[in-house]
């Protein structure tokens, strides 16, 4: 057992609220947004002309995706980015159109898997409902409703195979319970507008020249044009084990990363009066892209494959004056450092782990490596990445996996070759990976934030 330091803690606790203030990709913008403009960044409007100088510190959002930056003093059209790339949503359950559903007495939620979920972890959980609604006059709200639905299991009594081979249907058996009832007398969009009352305003997706401080008393579900709205595990994070060295929380894949880039940015560019904007990267303008959809393959107007984060670059290069000849001298000396969640090696599973590169969980971070470019990690970026970590006193490890087992990917090989910027892949291991409830070593997270500070600061 080792002793965490009280920095690590500290960490901890503020993930903690980040999580807990993020039950949804379009909260967890939200909280970025309030955190940067805490810290004096300047909101960014796409339908706005953009009055973005040199020293400035700036943020943007498109829907459940972010993106702040700083730009240093001295930055002209070849100043180069470093880049911090995550994304804030998580494996779980989407709520379908006509959502009331049942039978039997129950009242229940017709939802679709979203990403890969580990389905059997979300069984016997209180749930609630967490998202967006956009309203029939344009505007749109963040809503979450508290504990309200839960999967129920099938007691062992009526399926005495269950501990030897559970198989779920996704259709069948993960349709929450939410009431009890008729379901031709129950409304769950009515349950939904008593469980959360008045609403609060998404200000940065508000239709233009909209009056932001205007509320709706009440949500009206006959005013309801549409929603994103999944289910979240109600259970807060948790410090535990021997000297509190373990960290469980839902939605680690990937809060974990944003909050972590988000902080490093923080701390780089506002932390210490003493240290210049022009100071900050070793000149490179530093930017934090925090993309929605990663667990669905990132094609959307808010993911990584999309056109956000270049939309981002390209007006920013703009207002520097950048030609395209310029925007390519700067592309090519930029670097975009990718971070995820990975597999800490599992005591109870071994052999799922290659032999020889074997994670542990309190080891640091990691540099994830794929000969098939699932990770876009090469030399290059392994030695700048190696680099930041001793700098920032940071022990660091490498993942790979076995040849047996496929890996995952991640935003790494999309963005690489939608920007045609290098890349390394990192992140944090963790057991547990899509549960609903993800494991990690307490130290980890704030291993992985001085590592990326230590990468913005150069």
């Amino acid at each position: 057992m080792t002793s965490i330091p009280a920095a690590a803690r500290e960490h901890a606790f503020d993930l903690a609220e980040f999580v807990t203030a993020s039950p949804s990709s379009f909260h967890a913008v939200a909280e970025i947004a309030r955190r940067c403009e805490a810290a004096g960044f300047i909101r960014l409007i796409e339908t706005d002309p953009w009055d973005v100088q040199p020293g400035g510190r700036y943020f943007v959002v498109r829907d459940g995706a972010a993106i702040a930056f700083a730009v240093p003093e001295s930055a002209g059209p070849t100043t180069p980015f470093t880049i911090l790339g995550t994304h804030t949503d998580s494996p779980g359950f989407k709520l379908k159109p006509k959502p009331t559903t049942g039978g039997h007495g129950f009242l229940q939620a017709g939802v679709e898997v979203y990403g890969g979920p580990l389905l059997a972890s979300w069984l016997d959980r209180e749930l609630e409902l967490a998202g967006r609604v956009v309203l029939l006059d344009g505007t749109e709200h963040l809503v979450r409703t508290g504990p309200l639905l839960r999967i129920p299991s099938l007691a062992i009594h009526l399926d005495r195979t269950a501990n030897d081979a559970l198989t779920l249907d996704k259709q069948k058996h993960t349709q929450p319970i939410w009431g009890l009832g008729n379901v031709t007398d129950a409304d769950l969009l009515a349950a939904l507008a008593q469980r959360v009352g008045s609403l609060t305003s998404i200000r940065q997706l508000e239709l233009p020249n909209r009056d932001e401080t205007a509320e709706s008393s009440a949500l009206n579900p006959a005013d309801i044009g549409g929603y994103d709205l999944i289910t979240v595990d109600t259970q807060p994070p948790a410090i535990f084990g021997a000297d509190d060295a373990l960290f469980a929380s839902p939605r680690l894949d990937n809060l974990l990363s944003t909050h972590a880039a988000l902080t490093a940015l923080l701390a780089a560019t506002t932390s210490s009066p003493s240290v210049s904007p022009s100071a900050v990267g070793g000149g490179a303008i530093c930017v934090v892209a925090a993309f929605d959809h990663e667990e669905i393959g990132s094609e959307s107007y808010s993911g990584a494959a999309g056109p956000f984060l270049d939309d981002v670059l390209t007006r920013l290069g703009a207002a520097l004056g950048a030609t395209t000849e310029d925007r390519a001298r700067a592309f090519a000396g930029s670097f975009l450092v990718s971070s995820d969640v990975g597999h800490a090696v599992h005591p109870n599973y071994p052999d799922r782990h290659d032999p020889a590169n074997r994670p542990v969980a309190g080891g640091g971070p990691i540099l994830k490596i794929n000969a098939n470019q699932r990770y876009a990690t090469d030399a290059v970026g392994a030695a700048r990445w190696q680099a930041a970590c001793q700098a920032a006193g940071v022990p660091s490890q490498e993942f790979v996996s076995d040849n047996s087992t496929p890996c995952g990917s991640t935003i790494g090989p999309i963005s690489a070759t939608r920007l045609g910027i290098r890349t390394v892949d990192v992140g944090v291991p963790i057991l547990s990976m899509h549960s609903a409830r993800e494991l990690t070593a307490v130290i980890d997270p704030w291993h992985l934030t001085r590592a990326m500070t230590a990468i913005l600061q150069n």
